[in-house]
């Protein structure tokens, strides 16, 4: 199996034969059918993902997690398989068990991250979220946790000290950090400290990612990678649940299994890497106070993406338009309140022309940009450059 993409940063483990034995094998009297407790990952001579929690050499707690696992089915009814996934934690936390599962999905060539409670003598999936980068869960160094007590982060052998929200150093007991007010629907970043090992031979001071907060809902996975720290500035001010709805920018565009929308599974759009933010300048509508007009840009793992965000001077809540992907003519419609827009945004050159329907109202022209109120019917405008003319739809909004 083949490792996915990294952004910024080399793959930081390899995989060894899924049944040769390692350093972090099987555990004693487990079943060979049973899922693996740690992960046979190894960065030199360093287990990444060893056994973790004071259950992890339960043989009755790993068969009664690996029974769960095997009856979970993803959205998409793909099951998971065992003997490429693994149990990363399983112990007690806040006095009830609980386990944390790398499942590996081959059917949608997805990675998911499984949180299992104990009811009873049984085991339950309680939340289940895909890995947003096509490559393999066990490849990031910090998972998100949620319990009742707060978020925590469960972290591989290779970090070294982890600071949460308010720049807070968290405690890590067995791989697992104390619990953390991560706020419900603000980006906030996590920063991880990184040990010399084979594959960082001089570690890493700053491996920095932005939690959306703790009201990202299943199956979105609320850990972005920020290498640069952009996203962090891209999101100030910015509601990430309204982001995450299905009109906001990352959930907007809904994943498409075969030929039907999929909207159990992870939007398209959602973001995993790079979010930057620029302005597109201001604007100012009916003669009220000029509004600042920015366009955010995010790597998903069908490509780039984008949205604009319109940030009032009055300072009352940003509106945001649904995802567009990148393309030469970008066209997002706004749902300004009392004013719904459509913003055409290109890369103005001396050989561009914009053209608009006859009639058509333009509130803002200038290179690179143009704001004309929402179509009442659908609409065509088109970019023509030396080479080619790009053409983009838009349709009234319900």
């Amino acid at each position: 199996m083949t490792p996915g993409r990294r952004y910024g940063r080399a793959l930081p483990v390899l995989l060894s034969a899924l049944l040769a034995a390692t350093a972090c094998g099987p555990v004693a009297e487990r079943k060979p059918q049973d899922l693996r407790v740690g992960y046979d990952s190894l960065d030199g001579a360093l287990a990444v993902w060893p056994p973790r929690g004071d259950l992890s050499e339960d043989a009755t707690a790993t068969a009664a997690v690996t029974r769960t696992v095997r009856d979970w089915r993803s959205p998409a009814d793909d099951r998971a398989h065992l003997p490429s996934s693994g149990i990363l934690f399983s112990g007690r936390v806040d006095g009830a068990p609980v386990a944390l599962v790398a499942a590996d999905v081959p059917g949608e060539s997805a990675s998911w991250l499984l949180q299992l409670t104990r009811d009873g003598d049984r085991y339950a999936v309680t939340r289940a979220a895909e890995y947003t980068d096509p490559g393999y869960l066990v490849y990031s160094d910090v998972l998100p946790v949620q319990t009742a007590a707060g978020r925590r982060y469960l972290v591989s052998a290779r970090v070294q000290t982890l600071v949460g929200p308010q720049d807070r150093t968290l405690p890590v007991t067995d791989g697992l950090s104390a619990p953390v007010d991560v706020p419900s629907c603000t980006a906030v970043g996590v920063t991880a400290t990184l040990r010399t090992t084979e594959s960082l031979p001089r570690g890493r001071a700053a491996d920095r990612l932005l939690d959306l907060g703790t009201g990202t809902v299943d199956p979105r996975y609320p850990l972005v990678r920020d290498e640069s720290g952009t996203g962090r500035k891209a999101l100030t001010g910015l509601d990430t649940c309204v982001l995450a709805g299905d009109r906001g920018p990352f959930g907007s565009i809904p994943r498409r299994i075969g030929d039907r929308d999929a909207p159990r599974s992870v939007p398209t759009s959602w973001p995993m890497a790079k979010l930057t933010v620029r302005s597109l300048g201001e604007v100012a509508l009916g003669g009220g106070e000029a509004a600042e007009l920015q366009q955010l840009t995010w790597d998903t793992d069908a490509g780039a993406m984008t949205a604009v965000v319109y940030r009032p001077a009055d300072g009352s809540a940003p509106v945001v338009s649904p995802a567009d992907r990148a393309t030469p003519l970008q066209a997002y419609q706004l749902p300004v309140p009392g004013q719904p827009l459509v913003v055409l945004s290109w890369r103005a050159t001396r050989d561009s022309s914009l053209s608009v329907p006859p009639g058509t109202p333009l509130l803002v022209e200038r290179p690179g940009l143009a704001v004309i109120p929402s179509p009442s019917r659908s609409q065509t405008y088109s970019l023509a450059n030396t080479d080619k003319t790009h053409y983009r739809s838009v349709k009234p909004t319900n």
